[in-house]
């Protein structure tokens, strides 16, 4: 019988953590497109690196709110997020081809993420704006529509924060939010491993390498198979 496959994903490009080091242990980059984080230059680093150990590359869209780190939600028209999200497919996109890789997937970063677990009308436009790219969430609106439209969709867990009774995230304001300890962190995401597609860590956590390899090296000893679910 084949071991059990699953995925390591993180956030990067954000200008917030080592995202060298991080790609040396992750399968799978969520890479911020420059709307809530991130620029040209960053993303170029990213991808070449990413291009370089294998490891798949998303595009992480986002509203457009720098101040913010995209992290407040907004009501933003269907037809305006939809370009949005499209011009952040494309720069990413453009710069992954230049540099010998490919945008595998979409994943809606911070508020713009929980927004579309409940908002059809942003949720059409976070998938009109990013073509027949896998899409990777929680269960919800997005999801649900990127499978009626016959677009393969990825479930992820998240070790390092804290979850609330309707199977969410618990707002970061709320106590138990963030999931702080590196055998926390480890515990929760060996629970997540045999529930999701993909294990997620924040990039932008402290101590998110540490966790990142704690996390790859408990799986593995568990009798996973790290690879990225889009490859």
């Amino acid at each position: 019988m084949a071991p059990p496959r699953i995925d390591l994903n993180a956030d990067l490009g954000e200008e917030i953590t080592d995202d060298e080091a991080l790609l040396a242990v992750v399968t799978s980059a969520n890479v911020a497109c420059g709307y809530h984080a991130g620029s040209r230059s960053v993303m170029q680093l990213v991808c070449a690196e990413a291009a370089r150990r294998g490891v798949v590359l998303g595009a992480q869209v986002s509203y457009d709110d720098r101040d913010n780190f995209g992290r407040v939600e907004r009501d933003v028209p269907y037809a305006e997020l939809r370009e949005h999200v499209a011009d952040q497919v494309g720069t990413l996109t453009d710069i992954a081809v230049a540099e010998g890789a490919a945008v595998r997937y979409v994943k809606p970063h911070g508020a713009l993420y929980h927004r579309v677990l409940d908002d059809e009308e942003q949720a059409r436009a976070v998938l009109d704006g990013s073509g027949a790219l896998p899409v990777l969430g929680m269960p919800g609106e997005l999801l649900r529509l990127a499978a009626d439209a016959g677009r393969a969709v990825f479930h992820e867990g998240f070790p390092d924060r804290g979850y609330g009774e309707d199977g969410r995230l618990l707002p970061r304001s709320e106590p138990g939010a963030l999931v702080a300890t590196a055998e926390a962190v480890v515990d929760q995401a060996l629970a997540l491993a045999r529930r999701v597609d993909s294990i997620c860590l924040h990039g932008d956590s402290p101590g998110a390498v540490d966790h990142a390899v704690a996390v790859r090296g408990a799986l593995e000893a568990a009798g996973f198979e790290l690879g990225a679910f889009a490859s």
